[in-house]
């Protein structure tokens, strides 16, 4: 086994252009705003020497923190993150190798995050969520026949009959009206929201491959998203709203726009993301846009057990921090979030 830096190391761009089973999340970009943020360190584990291309290659980030421990996760705050190898026999050599570096450098956990799943039994089974898709390839007329009736269709026509408006591209405005919005929405759910700086490095490195829509009313910015894009695929990311606007359909009017300019950009695929298996009513949200449910499972060694990294990351950390100023309520993200990737 070889470990190569995919920041320095041009052969993993060309491996993750070529290879099928790639995704936004491969990018150098998604990689080196990890880095910028949270000071993690991203890997390539590859059964290739360094004076030949890349084959058989998992990424990785090394994230230390003194708090909950030192781990080795493929990838830190990416839904999905498929090992670009050949086949299951490989992966058994990276499962030997991930163990044996788990035991001996003391790491809390190795954790990979594979969207198809995982044969080969390196790791085990642990966390499992619902994933949904939707397939671009149908007539935008058929795609809208299948958006649920009433929570979808409608919904579209009553921002239009609203006028709602909306912009996309990564400018600062977008971006600071977006997180606005992020601030709303995480603290209606009793959630820390992510550091601004997470996003300001996101639009830094990822160039044109991500987009933020903000939808308006009168000029107040009502809900926005943030998507990422990779070859044939769009990767709706992170969402927010006011729910003082929530009659309006906004939300539901912004993934319609995303939809038709993407099979306009010949986009074949819309990831609608992860949901955690308890958010019925997320999931019967992208449920309503005709999308595909399956199970996303993510695999470590050892099995994983409750820490505090775990506990930090539910709602606890969130509903002690309700009623903190907006300042205060932003910087616990920021201390909070390095921890729990």
């Amino acid at each position: 086994m070889y470990v190569a830096n995919p920041l320095a190391d041009t052969r993993w761009d060309d491996l993750v252009d070529r290879h099928p089973s790639s995704s936004a999340f491969h990018q150098r970009g998604w990689l080196e705003a990890l880095s910028r943020t949270y000071n993690y360190e991203p890997i390539v584990l590859t059964v290739s020497p360094p004076d030949q291309p890349l084959a058989d290659s998992i990424v990785f980030c090394r994230m230390r923190s003194p708090i909950v421990g030192n781990r080795l996760v493929s990838l830190p705050f990416a839904d999905h993150c498929e090992p670009l190898v050949t086949g299951p026999e490989i992966l058994q050599e990276f499962g030997k190798w991930l163990r044996e570096e788990r035991d001996q450098k003391g790491l809390k956990y190795v954790e990979i995050r594979p969207l198809n799943g995982m044969q080969g039994g390196c790791l085990e089974p642990s966390r499992s969520y619902a994933f949904h898709e939707l397939d671009l390839e149908p007539s935008l007329e058929e795609v809208f026949a299948r958006l649920h009736r009433d929570s979808i269709q409608r919904r579209i026509q009553r921002a239009t009959k609203e006028q709602i408006t909306y912009d996309v591209g990564s400018s600062s405005k977008n971006l600071y009206d977006f997180y606005r919005l992020l601030l709303k929405t995480r603290r209606r759910h009793r959630l820390l929201p992510q550091p601004l700086a997470w996003f300001e490095n996101l639009v830094a490195c990822m160039g044109d491959s991500l987009e933020i829509r903000v939808a308006r009313k009168n000029a107040t910015p009502v809900a926005a998203i943030l998507t990422l894009r990779h070859k044939t695929t769009v990767v709706y990311k992170y969402g927010c709203s006011d729910r003082r606007f929530h009659n309006f359909g906004a939300m539901p009017f912004l993934f319609w726009r995303l939809i038709d300019e993407s099979k306009s950009q010949g986009m074949k695929t819309l990831d609608f993301g992860r949901s955690d298996l308890d958010q019925e009513s997320l999931m019967a949200f992208k449920d309503r846009f005709g999308t595909r449910r399956t199970t996303l499972t993510y695999y470590r060694y050892p099995k994983e057990k409750q820490s505090v990294a775990a506990a930090w990351s539910t709602k606890a950390v969130g509903q002690l921090c309700y009623f903190l100023p907006e300042q205060a309520f932003a910087l616990a993200g920021k201390i909070v979030y390095p921890h729990i990737g």
